[in-house]
C-alpha cells in the first residue's frame, strides 16, 4: 500500500473554502490570548528590569533596596500609568510619608504587628491629607516597623529607589509607542 492510496481528511482549519466562501476565522480565544501576551510583554520587561536594577544595586552596596512595596509600586505605575496614584509626586512622596509614619510609630512603641498595623493606617491618613494616595506606601510603613532599618541608610535608599521606579516608567513609556505617555504630570 502506498501513501497515495490512503484516504485522508483535511483538518477543518486547513480545508479550502467552498464556493468562494471566505476562509474560516482564527480561533477568537487563541487570537485574544496571543494579543494579551504581546501587550503584556513590554510592561513586564520594564517592571522586571527596574526591579532587577534595584536588586543589583542592593547587592552591590550590601543593603536591601528592593522591598515588597516597591514591587507593588512598579506594578501600579506600569499597569495604570495615567492614574493619579502612579504619578511621580505621588509615588515618591507617599513612600517617604510611609517611612516617616513607620519611624514615628517606632519612636512611640516597640516593633510588633500591632504597631506595624498602626503605621500602615497612619500612612493612609498622611497620604490622603497630602493628596498623594499610593497604597503600596502603607506597606513601606509596615516594613519599617517590622524590620527596623536604620533611617540614615533606609530613607536615602528609598528615595533613590522610588526615583528609579519613576525613571523606569518614563523610559518604558518612551520606548513603547503604543503605551500611554508617562507621566501625565510631574508634580
Amino acid at each position: 500500500m502506498d501513501l497515495d492510496s490512503v484516504p485522508t481528511r483535511p483538518s477543518p482549519g486547513l480545508m479550502p473554502p467552498r464556493d468562494g466562501a471566505p476562509p474560516p476565522k482564527r480561533s477568537g480565544r487563541l487570537h485574544r490570548a496571543r494579543a494579551a501576551v504581546a501587550a503584556a510583554l513590554p510592561g513586564t520587561g520594564a517592571v522586571a528590569g527596574v526591579l532587577l536594577a534595584l536588586a543589583a544595586l542592593g547587592a552591590m552596596i550590601g543593603e536591601p533596596v528592593l522591598i515588597p512595596s516597591l514591587a507593588a509600586s512598579a506594578a501600579v505605575l506600569h499597569h495604570t500609568p495615567t492614574l493619579p496614584t502612579a504619578q511621580p509626586r505621588t509615588v515618591v512622596v507617599a513612600h517617604l510619608l510611609g517611612a516617616a509614619a513607620g519611624y514615628a510609630v517606632l519612636a512611640a512603641a516597640p516593633s510588633s504587628p500591632w504597631s506595624a498595623a498602626l503605621a500602615g493606617g497612619l500612612t493612609f491618613a498622611a497620604t490622603s491629607l497630602a493628596r498623594t494616595p499610593h497604597s503600596p506606601a502603607c506597606a513601606t510603613a509596615v516594613v519599617v516597623v517590622l524590620q527596623t532599618p536604620a533611617p540614615a541608610r533606609f530613607v536615602p535608599l528609598l528615595l533613590g529607589a522610588t526615583v528609579m521606579l519613576v525613571l523606569g516608567g518614563l523610559a518604558a513609556s518612551r520606548l513603547n509607542g503604543a503605551a500611554p505617555r508617562y507621566p501625565v504630570r510631574w508634580w
